[in-house]
Formats: C-alpha cells, sequence, structure tokens
C-alpha cells in the first residue's frame, strides 16, 4: 500500500513525538516501532527519519544524547522535552479533528 509523501510527511512528527512521549529511544528503535504501529504498512528509513529527529531536536522538542547500547556501541538516544508533550498535545487534537471529518465524510458517502 502506497501512502504518499504528503501523508508520510505529515504524519512523521505526531509519531515521532508519540514513540518518544512512551520512553526514550534512538532511531532503528524508531523505525522499528512505526513499522510494528501501522502493522508493517510504514516502512521508514533512516534518510526519511534523521531529519525529523533533526528538526524537532533544533525545535527544542526533542532533546538527544549519547549513550551505550546493550553491545557496548555508543547510540544516540532521544528524548521529548516538556515542549515536545505539548506540541505532541496539539497534535493529538489537530488529528483528532481530521479523523473526525473523514469518518463523517466516509460515512455518507459509504453507501454511494
Amino acid at each position: 500500500m502506497d501512502f504518499g509523501k504528503d501523508l508520510v510527511a505529515a504524519s512523521a512528527t505526531p509519531l515521532v513525538l508519540a514513540i518518544l512521549a512512551e520512553g526514550d529511544s534512538y532511531g532503528y528503535a524508531i523505525i522499528k516501532r512505526v513499522s510494528e504501529l501501522s502493522g508493517g504498512h510504514l516502512q521508514w528509513t533512516d534518510g526519511m527519519l534523521y531529519p525529523v529527529l533533526h528538526r524537532l531536536e533544533r525545535q527544542a522538542l526533542v532533546e538527544a544524547k549519547w549513550g551505550a547500547s546493550e553491545s557496548g556501541r555508543r547510540r544516540k538516544y532521544y528524548s521529548i522535552t516538556s515542549e515536545g508533550l505539548a506540541q505532541l498535545a496539539a497534535q493529538r487534537e489537530r488529528w483528532k479533528v481530521v479523523d473526525e471529518t473523514l469518518h463523517a465524510i466516509w460515512m455518507k458517502t459509504s453507501t454511494v
């Protein structure tokens, strides 16, 4: 199923913030979590995720720190900030309106 660039781009910020609201994470784990949450329909790449993380970091919505992985390798962990939590709440409300609007029109046109 092709979701198109626009839908993937529009959903990237709320998805990343929501995943980080679950707890600190790193790039590969975020990519795996998106795939898991979407039932495998959304397949993100490093080239798609890292620009989003860097933008969110510049906006002070997430923070990054270096830490060690289970194997001892250095890994960059991301965490959501209080500003990020506020942005996530705002995004949740916006997406709720979009979802309700689409649901309303689809219920009307489902018999067509």
